[in-house]
Formats: structure tokens, C-alpha cells, sequence
């Protein structure tokens, strides 16, 4: 068992402000010195154009432009460095897991994936510039995994496949520009649909009416479904599937199995993160082993958080966060049973 941990990133200000102090945070740490590491090993297949990510940016999200911006002045690398590692836009990223279970008022998140891409970053912002305030964990500083913003609307992703990309955002960036710019599922779904997708994911939208939406979104077709869960499968567009589904309709049956008795949060936050219950996967080596396990509750602007399984979580009242009572805590711990390596607290 590994003893792991999250930083807990308050701020309210401009876009660019958080991104020159988030940039200061990590300039010397494991976090940025793992990822030069990894681009001396491989070489990315994939250009940077300046104009083009800043005129894209600009059209859907100009405050993570601005975001962006900061952290460049605060890291002191190229621009492209900077687009490259945080920007978002026509970057490949590895393959994941993840599982999603939502109620009426309730979406749970488990997210599965590597490790060694895991940063150890969970944020609340409030931006004074342009955008809803937000809270979840981030991916790749610029990204979140899932959250919810202050209107009450929750998102999270499940990767589909990584083959036959074109230009658009990944998965992580789309699920902060929807946060910050949609007060609701409609606008949401609205804006899935006029984004451009680097790859194919699900994405999973629950708002106060209580009516939870899975968007699958390829770089070919955006389309809608409703259901309460989710994991890693389209059901409509299914030849964008991988060939390989048996994990991803193991845990789709395993909330199936449980969901009569997963009728209010406590008990859904337990079938997701409780490791005998079939949700939690243990697969870190293949890049799905379950970090953390996510709970938003749109009608309360509640949210929990746990890293590992069979942990007790976290509970943040974002409404008194919102109205400008900081948290207390500067972290969140956890146990995962692994001995791999995570980015934000050792050399990989």
C-alpha cells in the first residue's frame, strides 16, 4: 500500500494570475521534471502552432488563454513548452479507464488511470475575469478530470479509444471549458457539440433538474443518450469502439448489480470505492487501477473526495467556499494498493 496525497489550490482572481501562481507552484517540482523527462524519451507526434491554439482557445475558453499566458511568464520555457504540456489542444494522451454512476441528485466518478500521470492537484477557482467558479481535481494543471461549477452543473469523462484523432481539445481541457462557460446540462450538451474532439469519450453531464446526460463525442459525431451510468463504451456510435470491452461491461454490470441498493449518495459513493463491489479497479499497471472516486451534488454544491478504495471521504461544502470561506485543509491523503510511481511526489 502507497501513502498518497493531493494539494488542495484555492484562488480567486484573473485567469492569468492563477496561472503565473500555479506556475510558480510547480516550476521545480517532480511534476515538471517528470514530464521534460518523457519528452526526452520520445518525441511528440504532433506540432505546435502559437496562433492557432491561441485563436481556438479564444473562441471557446479566453481565460485559459490567459491561464496559459501566466504560466508561461511564471515557468520561464518556450511558449510551445507550455502549449505542449498544459495547452490541451491536438495532444495525445494515454488510454484510461474510469466508471460513472449518477441519481437524482448525485453524480459518482471513479477515475482509473496510471500513476505516473497522476498530479496530486485539487482545485478551487473563482475566477474574476471571465467564467463560473469551479472545483475538482486537475489534469495536466490547465485540465480537470471532473468537477462542478458554482451553477450546480457536473461532468465527468470516460475514455473511448485514442485511434484515428483529428484536431480539437482533449478530453481534460473540454471538461474545464464546459465548467467554466455552462450553467447547465442544455448548454452543456451544446457546447460538446461545437467543440472540436481530439479523441472519443463519453461524457457524463448531471445538473440541478436532475436528469443526467452521456454525450458521445468522437472527432467524427457528437451524440446524446440518457442513462445513470457509464463506463468505457459507446453505446450508439459503436464502431468507435475499442475491440477489447470485456473490463469496461464487467463494471457496467457491477453497478448494474448494485444499484437498487445505491439509492442515496452514501450508498453509491460506497459501491463505487469499496474494492469488493466490482466498480474499483485495482489495474494500475494497465493504466486503469481506480486514484480517486468523486462525488458531486448539484442541488447541495456539495462535493466529496477520496483517494484509494475503501476510504472514507472527504466532504467540501463549495456554496461556503463560494462565498468566500476558504477550507481549512492544505491536503488530502489516501492509500492505493500499488508500488508504482505517482508524478507530483517522486522521479519516475
Amino acid at each position: 500500500m502507497k501513502q498518497i496525497y493531493s494539494d488542495i489550490i484555492q484562488f480567486r482572481g484573473t485567469h492569468y494570475d492563477f496561472g503565473f501562481m500555479q506556475g510558480k507552484q510547480i516550476k521545480d517540482s517532480f511534476i515538471v521534471k517528470n514530464r521534460k523527462k518523457a519528452w526526452k524519451l520520445r518525441e511528440p507526434k504532433f506540432q505546435i502552432d502559437k496562433s492557432e491554439t491561441k485563436q481556438i482557445l479564444n473562441e471557446f475558453a479566453p481565460g485559459i488563454w490567459e491561464e496559459l499566458e501566466g504560466l508561461h511568464d511564471a515557468i520561464e520555457e518556450p511558449i510551445e513548452s507550455i502549449l505542449r504540456d498544459y495547452g490541451g489542444y491536438r495532444v495525445e494522451i494515454e488510454r484510461s479507464g474510469c466508471s460513472i454512476f449518477t441519481g437524482k441528485d448525485f453524480m459518482v466518478r471513479n477515475y482509473d488511470y496510471h500513476p505516473k500521470t497522476y498530479e496530486g492537484r485539487y482545485s478551487f477557482f473563482q475566477p474574476y475575469d471571465d467564467g463560473f467558479a469551479t472545483v475538482g481535481p486537475q489534469q495536466r494543471v490547465t485540465g480537470r478530470m471532473d468537477g462542478m461549477n458554482e451553477k450546480g452543473l457536473a461532468l465527468g469523462y470516460n475514455s473511448i479509444q485514442r485511434k484515428k484523432p483529428k484536431d480539437g481539445f482533449v478530453c481534460h481541457m473540454i471538461s474545464r471549458m464546459v465548467l467554466e462557460n455552462c450553467a447547465n446540462v442544455d448548454e452543456a450538451i451544446a457546447m460538446l457539440k461545437e467543440i472540436p474532439h481530439r479523441h472519443s469519450f463519453s461524457y457524463i453531464v448531471l445538473d440541478k433538474k436532475g436528469e443526467a446526460y452521456i454525450v458521445e463525442a468522437s472527432p467524427r459525431s457528437v451524440q446524446i443518450r440518457q442513462s445513470n451510468m457509464c463506463t468505457n463504451h459507446f453505446e450508439l456510435q459503436k464502431s468507435e469502439n475499442k475491440r477489447y470491452l470485456d473490463d469496461s461491461y464487467r463494471r457496467l454490470e457491477a453497478m448494474k448489480k448494485h444499484q437498487n441498493q445505491a439509492t442515496d449518495v452514501y450508498q453509491a459513493f460506497r459501491m463505487m470505492n469499496d474494492t469488493d463491489k466490482g466498480v474499483f479497479s485495482k489495474e494500475y499497471k494497465n493504466w486503469g487501477g481506480t486514484i480517486h472516486t468523486s462525488t458531486y451534488q448539484p442541488n447541495e454544491l456539495k462535493v466529496w473526495f477520496a483517494l484509494g478504495g475503501d476510504q472514507k471521504p472527504i466532504i467540501f461544502d463549495f456554496q461556503e467556499w463560494i462565498d468566500g470561506n476558504d477550507i481549512s485543509l492544505n491536503q488530502i491523503t489516501g492509500e492505493i494498493d500499488t508500488n508504482l510511481s505517482f508524478a507530483h511526489m517522486e522521479k519516475i
